[in-house]
């Protein structure tokens, strides 16, 4: 039986988590003043961008483990390009950071333009967790252009947990709009202190309740996400039987329910590489509710670890290889 005092120092720095928290605040509250004062806040990252077979591994392949990249493939011989580029421009605006643009001149680079697979122009695709997704060829109608956006965002955030982060409408190019105020999101230290020391000491139960409080409140705050994400593990785990798990799962590669309770084991000794790849697996082997179980543990298991983590951008990778 797994202790109830179990450790995640070696797995998760929630100070680290706390510290990116802060920040955040401290952003929202820069950009409230900035509408206070009527000054334009300053532009995130750029919604709408022209990338290079040189640039294409960081800005495409990248950036795709955070948001999905929705690619224009046009040239400026092309007509039909001239009225469907600034449409997919204008609404990366409006979807404002669920998902960015790349625009790639086919005549400057033929690589990409041939290993894409393009038969013509103008041609979409997307990337989501590196890998590519046609959309549509030709121009389409702009009903029919938001009804595949829209399920390319619910796909990435569904299958992969991968949001775009809201973003400066000027950073498409859009006329800036009066903006809102927001509402500052906190603070909630004392909320948080008493969910982590409950954490600490073994109260999981306690420690799930204390971060939920302060989800319902700020859904968003990425200390109780993280909080409730390792104190939801450790509370899975801290009955079973390692010994009796790790051999249920090896005798029974087909069992996801046994694969899932060794891959939380995993996580929480550390071997985060190997509860990924047997989620991995699993999802690549399974179908149905099955599959889509072990799909769901993974998702939750990249929300111990950070999205930012090298591991999680791998696994996402990999997940997209055996979904598509």
């Amino acid at each position: 039986m797994q202790p109830r005092n179990m450790s995640m120092s070696g797995v998760v720095d929630l100070a680290a988590v706390k510290a990116a928290g802060e920040a955040k605040q401290k952003a929202e509250q820069a950009r409230a003043e900035a509408a206070r004062t009527g000054q334009a806040p300053v532009s995130g990252a750029r919604l709408v961008f022209d990338v290079d077979e040189a640039g294409f591994q960081q800005d495409v392949l990248q950036r795709s483990t955070e948001v999905p990249v929705v690619i224009d493939f046009w040239a400026e011989w092309c007509e039909p390009c001239k009225q469907l580029g600034p449409l997919l421009e204008r609404l990366a605006g409006e979807y404002a950071g669920k998902f960015v643009l790349a625009k790639i001149d086919v005549d400057a680079n033929q690589m990409l333009f041939q290993q894409f697979g393009v038969q013509g122009i103008p041609a979409v695709f997307a990337v989501v967790a590196g890998q590519p997704i046609p959309l549509f060829q030709g121009a389409a109608p702009e009903s029919q252009i938001r009804q595949v956006l829209d399920q390319l965002v619910q796909a990435a955030e569904q299958q992969f947990g991968i949001v775009g982060a809201p973003a400066d409408p000027q950073a498409a190019g859009e006329p800036a709009q009066e903006a809102e105020v927001p509402v500052p999101a906190g603070p909630y230290d004392a909320l948080l202190e008493a969910a982590n020391q409950a954490l600490d000491s073994g109260d999981l139960g306690g420690a799930v309740q204390a971060y939920k409080n302060v989800l319902n409140d700020d859904p968003a705050n990425p200390e109780a996400k993280l909080g409730l994400a390792q104190a939801e593990l450790l509370h899975r785990v801290q009955d079973l039987d390692p010994q009796a798990v790790r051999k249920e799962a090896a005798e029974n590669p087909a069992d996801v329910q046994a694969q899932i309770r060794a891959a939380d084991l995993d996580l929480v000794g550390g071997h985060v590489e190997d509860a990924f790849g047997r989620l991995v697996d699993t999802v690549k082997r399974s179908a149905g509710d099955d599959r889509e179980a072990a799909r769901r543990r993974l998702l939750e298991l990249f929300e111990v670890i950070g999205a930012e983590d090298p591991r999680v951008t791998a696994a996402r990778t990999a997940l997209a290889r055996v979904l598509f």
